[in-house]
């Protein structure tokens, strides 16, 4: 961080204003450290009152489960009692406290970084992992238990999942109290698995979750106990992918994932963005970017009244504008892209790759969610399609039209990531698909600076349409053009891309919003894009039609109320035409 940002975090502060959790999920640490904290401890009051005890909730990545299970645990430890009036006393749960508020043994199991290479590697990571979070639960406890240092020896000593569990378990049982289980990320080794995409990963798979595996193993330790010294187990994770194979060791049975009620435990409301707003001191004259376009719109049930935005997006972009003084360079935090290595494999089959040209197409496509789905039906097409929702790559809606449940693309953050998948699925196709930096910076500054679109478009053609145009990828047509398009002028930064803009003259292939961190760049561009394969490069009618729709459909946009009295704005029609030609005319205002 610069002297510059750092005197601007300074001098909020000194002004009175909170910090921004970006990067936070230690409830302790922000409650102590002046940080702010969106108040979602009404869902500790819910979750109690359940009927039953065990809890499961899946959340795509960063959407706040690790800060919420720490909030969790401060509020049942009973190591942490004397600290609750600090860390809760003005919350709403400080406010209504629960009967069962630090009165548990809280022990915390995480199995995210497993070694995944092989059997016998991940059965040895797990264990480990087991060991650890033992080790550590005597260590916090210290002060209540006798002896820990002692018992942590014995502890250590422990080889088998069962035993380490279990002598936790026996030492809660001497105080007359029970234990509160935390199951951090509980499908994340099996993600890796599946995501190897070979018939060895499937097969460690069921060595390591069915029959008598270490992972059956764990959860029946934890059913086995749940009528005498477990009182509460709460399972976070991303995907409901193991489900019904940890079914039998364990049986969950209440998924608040999918229930209307906990909508909201994770993600922020516009109502939440706006208290953060406020109490961090972010100068709304700087906001000068549609937040809720960028970040919001994530439902978890298609009857939610309010759409969510996800917790580290707004956070990262809250905090680039307090840092920055609103010049937001990156309006994407790189930790929150899809790691398309980890999950090629998954989305690499053929039928997979057809749903999300779809998905690019339409930005939607009809379905329903799966609750459940084992490793034997991932490519099943709802399976694979909940799989993004899961993800947070997919959100549910309904179709404005037809009310027949959709999954849609939830914001504009989330669509870029589609737009650099279909760029890796074409570098896949060909791998000499690349393009030289020097020139692709010049072109762009050309169309940016001085309004001159054509080194642009001779750039696309050149080293992108010229390559694939002939390749067997036959289904190669105007989508794919616009998506390479999008991704090139969303890196770089002179504008922020939307495709398929809705205008009163129908929708409109691209808008180019100019942004505001270079003040050279004047004009805001709407483009029609076409595209003539390489089959029909010679049929001139069929080329003159192109430009002629092209044309027709730039004049509409051009007159419809959304762009009629601004001369801020120019037009501009492409067509692609097979491997070498193109065509562009710009409409005068």
């Amino acid at each position: 961080m610069d002297k510059n940002s750092v005197y601007l975090q300074k001098k909020s502060l000194m002004n009175g204003y909170k910090k921004i959790p970006y990067g936070q999920s230690n409830f302790e640490k922000i409650r102590t450290e002046n940080y702010i904290y969106v108040d979602k401890t009404r869902f500790i009051e819910q979750i109690e009152n359940e009927m039953n005890s065990y809890h499961f909730l899946i959340r795509p990545r960063k959407f706040g489960k690790s800060l919420f299970l720490s909030t969790l645990r401060n509020y049942y430890d009973i190591c942490k009692a004397d600290k609750y009036d600090v860390l809760f006393g003005d919350l709403y749960i400080g406010k209504n406290p629960t009967p069962k508020r630090n009165s548990l043994f809280v022990i915390k199991f995480s199995f995210s970084g497993l070694n995944t290479c092989t059997v016998d590697e991940f059965k040895a990571s797990f264990y480990s992992a087991i060991r650890g979070s033992i080790q550590f639960f005597l260590t916090e406890h210290a002060a209540i238990i006798d002896n820990y240092a002692e018992l942590k020896k014995e502890a250590w000593k422990i080889d088998n999942i069962r035993g380490q569990i279990e002598f936790a378990f026996d030492i809660i049982s001497t105080y007359k109290s029970k234990a509160y289980i935390i199951i951090d990320e509980y499908d994340h080794f099996a993600n890796d698995l599946i995501a190897q995409g070979t018939n060895l990963s499937v097969d460690q798979y069921k060595q390591l979750i069915w029959a008598n595996g270490v992972v059956r193993d764990f959860y029946e330790t934890l059913k086995d106990n749940t009528e005498t010294v477990v009182d509460t187990i709460f399972i976070t994770g991303i995907t409901p992918m193991m489900l019904d194979d940890v079914t039998s060791g364990f049986n969950i049975s209440n998924n608040l994932s999918t229930d209307l009620r906990y909508h909201e435990i994770l993600g922020f409301t516009e109502e939440e963005v706006e208290f953060l707003i406020d109490e961090c001191g972010v100068d709304r004259t700087k906001l000068t970017v549609d937040r809720k376009f960028l970040y919001n719109g994530y439902k978890f049930h298609e009857n939610a009244a309010n759409k969510l935005y996800n917790s580290a997006m707004i956070l990262y972009f809250l905090n680039q504008v307090n840092i920055t003084e609103g010049e937001v360079k990156y309006l994407i935090d790189d930790n929150l892209k899809t790691d398309y290595g980890r999950i090629k494999n998954l989305l690499g089959k053929p039928e997979s790759i057809e749903k999300i040209e779809e998905i690019v197409e339409h930005e939607q496509i009809p379905s329903e969610i799966v609750t459940r789905f084992s490793i034997d039906r991932l490519h099943d097409s709802e399976n694979f399609l909940s799989l993004l929702y899961y993800m947070g790559l997919l959100t549910i809606d309904k179709d404005p039209e037809t009310k027949v449940p959709v999954l849609r693309i939830p914001n504009y953050s989330t669509k870029t990531m589609y737009w650099e998948y279909i760029r890796n699925i074409l570098k896949t196709i060909n791998p000499q698909l690349s393009h030289n930096e020097i020139n692709y910076y010049a072109s762009l500054k050309e169309l940016a600076i001085y309004g001159n679109p054509e080194e642009f478009i001779k750039f696309i053609q050149k080293f992108y349409v010229s390559i694939l145009s002939n390749r067997d990828y036959r289904q190669f047509d105007e989508k794919y053009v616009k998506a390479i398009i999008l991704t090139l002028l969303f890196q770089g930064n002179f504008y922020l891309p939307v495709s398929e803009y809705e205008t009163s003259g129908g929708y409109c292939d691209i808008y180019l919003q100019r942004r505001n961190l270079n003040p050279h760049v004047n004009n805001d561009w709407v483009w029609e894009i076409k595209y003539i394969k390489e089959a029909d490069a010679n049929k001139k009618t069929l080329i003159e039609n192109a430009k002629t729709e092209a044309l027709t459909q730039l004049q509409r946009y051009k007159s419809s109320n959304l762009f009629k009295d601004r001369t801020d704005v120019k037009y501009l029609a492409v067509v692609f035409i097979g491997k070498k030609g193109y065509w562009i005319e710009e409409i005068k205002n």
